[in-house]
């Protein structure tokens, strides 16, 4: 494949008109905290169902788009990201019942289909989401099946909301069968061909997409019965924000799980073998995170942080299935541990510096081998049903396009079972891992991925991204959009920050709550190692970030905004002070502590919150922020009093820009076109703001 032609740096040629921003107007609300006066003069931005809300997203979309139109380069980064994101994608398959079952996306369809095959091999859809919905905008949010296959559940998801519809029908004759309406953050368990567990909250009053929903429950549905009469299994005398079920594979126990925040749950076990048993506690506090993977009998096999920040295997009795009995089964390393089963093992996936190390066990403890993988990236799979004879996984990094490999847990061979054919040839970059000191001395990797050809001049347009919160660890992974990005002479850089799972429990514990600003000096601390070190300098480095990243944008860009030329804060947590407040935004407390919960947890919240430290006077980066009208996860009304605070502010040139996607949510479920559109805007407007042309291919 041909490289892309090189950038040109063509500042004077990119000189916009100068953006004029609608008038927002402005309220007395003030709150008091502790004393403290603090004033919310947008505060009626947050009501998601007013005429005057719905006016002023017009009226920002309008702004934004004539701004965009500008972009002489805009259509060509559009036609290429759509070239390049045209390649078939096929899932590694699933046995269920007498089908063998399949996602696949003809490359550019806005939802991939569910396909199956019989015992002959004859092929069929078996739900196609794109049928959903006109503007691909409604996505198949999750399938279950029941144990022999005869059953399915599937969840929908419309305009990208958390809120869903559950549909169960006949698998085998593709028959709707019921529908069970306001499912969220739920799981589909299936018991038997009797029913299904599933979760979900009473629906709120006020609007759906933003009223607080802090009770979880655990419901049993039996098929052919009223939805309203469905059993609350577990949350009408324990509240807890999050409650999820799910069965064993031989379905003798229902596992329950039981949380307050995002981090630490409770573990209780009901033994469906005995009629009417009692649920049992395993776990019953929240200061550690442990899952039942699998039983073998009573024996329970048990993947845990208790006793082992890094987490473990251990094995107990499900008569006394208590933390004080469990025995280890594979030991705590200094590598964070990921455990599953499927073909009769278990595997162990650990993570060494953000990238895949995996091991193979048997049931009683014996390492059964290393497992060789294709590089150095992401693997994740693994996993199945006991009896599977071939297992699957897949494997990708920043410059390999995700694959799928058949596994062979006998003999340990993979082989090639998809390889996409993506017109990127990966041999033309390099993707390397630095170590970096943060402010506090702590060292941080980060991943760097450009062209070979590429001078380390100092004036490379740089997009530095980065999460830094709740336990996630960003491992590397192909994308189109990144892709694009290195063709033409893009560097994408990614640090692990303190505050993710990385390297377990400590390092995320060390980007919390009191110690949230961590996670903003290792991004600021990886910003200037990129710019020391002459990747790119202040005038050609872009940041970015999405929900709790656009809060580590908003902030960062607020704390030192002369480091930065662009910033792209994405469906942030933006408004620190009343996060807590909507939908299940109380759930995040482990993380960020609340502004109620001390005077010195508010003056530190307050101290990073983006909204509240927007200064006047500054010179900001140029912003654009990104968000969903239907957001009800993280909702727009953070972005949207963000934005229109910097608009307010915002003293030096570079325009402030809200994108705000319409019948979109957080991101899952985006349909292609959407995705397409938001990212090649989203890179036209950092270049543009750069001074710089792509010449695109």
């Amino acid at each position: 494949m041909a490289m892309a032609c090189s950038l040109s740096i063509t500042a004077q040629m990119n000189t916009p008109k100068p953006v004029k921003y609608p008038e927002t107007r402005k309220d007395a609300t003030v709150d008091t905290y502790f004393d403290t006066p603090v004033a919310d003069p947008y505060r009626w931005l947050e009501d998601d169902r007013s005429a005057e809300t719905a006016a002023w997203v017009k009226a920002e979309n309008e702004v934004t788009f004539n701004y965009l139109a500008q972009i002489p380069f805009r259509e060509s980064i559009r036609a290429r990201m759509e070239k390049l994101w045209n390649y078939e994608r096929i899932s590694a398959p699933f046995k269920e019942g007498s089908y063998t079952y399949y996602y696949k996306n003809n490359g550019l369809q806005n939802q991939s289909v569910l396909y199956r095959k019989d015992k002959n091999g004859t092929e069929e859809v078996f739900l196609d989401p794109n049928t959903f919905s006109k503007d691909g905008t409604t996505s198949l949010a999750n399938v279950s099946f029941s144990k022999k296959g005869e059953l399915a559940a599937y969840m929908i998801s419309e305009g990208g909301s958390d809120w869903g519809k559950v549909i169960l029908m006949d698998a085998l004759t593709k028959k709707p069968l019921e529908t069970l309406e306001n499912i969220k953050f739920s799981g589909l368990a299936w018991r038997g061909s009797e029913g299904l567990y599933y979760s979900t909250y009473d629906k709120p009053d006020g609007s759906l997409l933003s009223a607080k929903t802090d009770e979880h429950k655990l419901r049993f549905h039996k098929l052919g019965t009223a939805q309203k009469d469905d059993a609350v299994i577990f949350g009408n005398s324990q509240k807890r924000r999050y409650v999820g079920g799910y069965l064993t594979e031989d379905e003798r126990y229902l596992i329950i799980t039981a949380a307050n925040s995002t981090s630490g749950r409770e573990l209780y076990l009901q033994d469906l073998s005995q009629p009417n048993s009692p649920i049992i506690t395993i776990a019953d506090n929240f200061d550690t995170d442990s899952r039942i993977i699998d039983n073998d009998g009573t024996t329970l096999y048990i993947a845990t942080n208790y006793k082992a920040p890094n987490n473990r295997v251990v094995t107990v009795d499900a008569a006394k299935p208590q933390q004080a009995n469990w025995k280890n089964f594979i030991a705590e390393t200094d590598n964070v541990l990921n455990a599953g089963t499927g073909g009769g093992y278990i595997f162990a996936e650990y993570m060494k510096d953000a990238v895949s190390v995996v091991k193979q066990y048997d049931f009683k403890g014996k390492l059964i081998r290393d497992i060789e993988l294709p590089g150095i990236g992401t693997a994740a799979g693994f996993d199945g049903k006991k009896a599977e004879k071939t297992l699957y996984y897949s494997f990708t990094n920043y410059v390999t396009p995700g694959t799928v490999y058949s596994f062979d847990p006998k003999s340990g061979k993979s082989a090639v079972y998809q390889k996409p054919k993506v017109d990127f040839n990966g041999d033309n970059y390099v993707s390397k891992q630095v170590f970096y000191t943060s402010k506090d001395g702590t060292k941080v990797p980060m991943i760097i991925t450009y062209r070979k050809d590429l001078k380390l001049d100092g004036k490379n347009p740089t997009m530095l991204y980065a999460y830094g919160g709740f336990n996630q660890s960003i491992t590397p992974a192909f994308s189109i959009g990144n892709a694009v990005w290195l063709e033409n002479g893009g560097i994408y850089a990614v640090a692990n920050l303190r505050g993710g799972g990385e390297y377990g429990k400590k390092w995320h514990d060390a980007g919390t709550k009191l110690q949230k600003q961590n996670v903003f000096d290792d991004f600021i601390a990886a910003a200037q190692y990129l710019s020391q070190n002459n990747y790119t300098s202040k005038d050609y480095l872009a940041i970015r970030g999405g929900s709790n990243g656009g809060l580590l944008v908003g902030a960062v860009m607020t704390q030192h905004p002369e480091l930065f030329k662009v910033a792209l804060p994405a469906v942030g947590v933006m408004d620190m002070l009343r996060y807590h407040t909507f939908t299940s935004g109380a759930g995040w407390a482990y993380d960020y502590g609340t502004s109620a919960d001390s005077k010195e947890m508010f003056n530190y919240i307050k101290g990073y919150s983006p909204l509240h430290t927007i200064k006047k006077g500054v010179s900001y980066p140029a912003t654009f922020v990104t968000t969903g009208d239907h957001d009800d996860r993280v909702v727009p009304a953070h972005s949207f009093k963000f934005a229109a605070t910097l608009q307010e502010n915002q003293a030096g040139p570079a325009p402030v820009l809200i994108r705000i996607a319409v019948n979109a949510g957080h991101g899952a479920g985006k349909s292609v076109k959407q995705t397409i559109d938001e990212l090649s805007d989203l890179q036209a407007f950092t270049l543009f703001n750069m001074g710089v042309t792509p010449s695109v291919k």
